[in-house]
Order: structure tokens, then C-alpha cells, then sequence
């Protein structure tokens, strides 16, 4: 029975440490499992899929009209559509911009291609190393919610994006320019006030949902 008691709480240990990373973990009261959501994505489950469904058609059917002319990454949060990456030609950003525009459930499109030869493997593993140091400083800024952003950068400049507070999308841009290797920041941040945040932690995981 003891050997039992403490595999028990081994494991609520580790789901709380994996909730330190996706914020969001199943708990066991009474014999009956709840979710507990810690501040962390902003986005109804629903919204999530469709962001993650908008990427997923946008990157297919880019791929069917371009092939690899271009290199061209898609992110989505909150329906919002960032377009980052390269492309040959003036004609080609209008036309990806066109195309991720007809995307179901797409809310707006901002076009941050670059008309330009694709970007280096070396430029884009350095991108890689700037995202990892944003969002690992975020992690360690502990007046943040780190999962509350999502983070891009192309080129040496980083996207924020994010449904937050004015007073963490100030905090946020300190941390994110005194990061090694960033450039410039973009901020494509919904803001939210403080009440709205509140309402929004304190809503059942059920409700967010619908």
C-alpha cells in the first residue's frame, strides 16, 4: 500500500511539472480527474484547432501553388495569420497572401514576407537559437506567463504574438530586446485588460470550450 501511495504522488508530481510546461494538467481529487488551466494558452480549445487546422491547409495549398519557390512559414494564433520567410517575386507575396486568406476560419493575414533569395540553413538555425533564448527568458521572467506568447523570428526579428495584458506586453517587450541575437520586435499582440483577464482564469475549463 505505501509502495502504492507514493507511485501516486510521483506521478501528480510529474503532471505538475509537465503543467509548468503546457500549462494545462489532469488532476486526481477524490477519485474523480479535473483539469486545472494555468494561465497559460489564452485561446479557446476550439480556437486552437482551428489555428492549428488554418496552418496546416495554408502550408498545402501554398505548397501546391508555389512548390519550393520560396521559403514560407505560416503561424497562426487567434485566427490571425502571420506569413514570414521569402519569396522570388513582388507577384508571389500577393499571391500567398491571397491564397492563406481564402483559408477557412482565417480572421486577418499580416504579410511579412521578404521579396528575396531563401534565407541560409545558418540563418535559420541562428533564428532557431533567438527563439529558443526568447522564450526561455520569458520562462525565467517570473511575472509572465510564458505559454501566454507565441514566438517567431525571422532574419533576426522576432513576432510576438499573444492574447495579454498591456502590463505583460510591456514586460515582454524588455525581456524579448534584451535578448542576445534580436534585431527588432514585432508585436502582434491582442490586448486584454486586467478584469478580462481575471474573468478569463477564473472560467471552468468546460465553458472555455464551448
Amino acid at each position: 500500500m505505501k509502495t502504492l501511495i507514493q507511485k501516486s504522488v510521483l506521478g501528480l508530481t510529474l503532471l505538475a511539472a509537465v503543467a509548468g510546461l503546457s500549462g494545462c494538467f489532469p488532476l486526481l481529487v477524490g477519485g474523480a480527474v479535473t483539469t486545472v488551466m494555468v494561465a497559460s494558452d489564452r485561446r479557446t480549445p476550439g480556437t486552437v484547432v482551428e489555428d492549428n487546422g488554418i496552418q496546416l491547409k495554408a502550408n498545402n495549398r501554398i505548397d501546391d501553388s508555389l512548390g519550393d519557390r520560396g521559403h514560407i512559414d505560416v503561424t497562426a494564433y487567434n485566427r490571425q495569420v502571420l506569413l514570414t520567410g521569402e519569396v522570388p517575386s513582388e507577384q508571389d507575396k500577393q499571391l500567398v497572401e491571397k491564397i492563406v486568406a481564402n483559408v477557412e476560419n482565417v480572421r486577418s493575414v499580416l504579410n511579412e514576407l521578404a521579396v528575396m533569395g531563401n534565407s541560409t540553413l545558418g540563418q535559420r538555425s541562428s533564428d532557431a537559437l533567438v527563439t529558443s533564448r526568447v522564450k526561455a527568458n520569458l520562462v525565467d521572467a517570473k511575472d509572465l506567463y510564458a505559454n501566454a506568447f507565441k514566438v517567431t523570428t525571422e532574419r533576426g526579428t522576432v513576432y510576438l504574438m499573444g492574447r495579454v495584458t498591456k502590463r505583460e506586453a510591456d514586460r515582454a517587450t524588455e525581456v524579448v530586446t534584451a535578448t542576445s541575437g534580436v534585431q527588432k520586435l514585432v508585436r502582434i499582440l491582442e490586448i486584454i485588460s486586467e478584469d478580462e483577464l481575471v474573468r478569463m482564469m477564473q472560467q471552468p475549463s468546460d465553458a472555455k470550450a464551448q
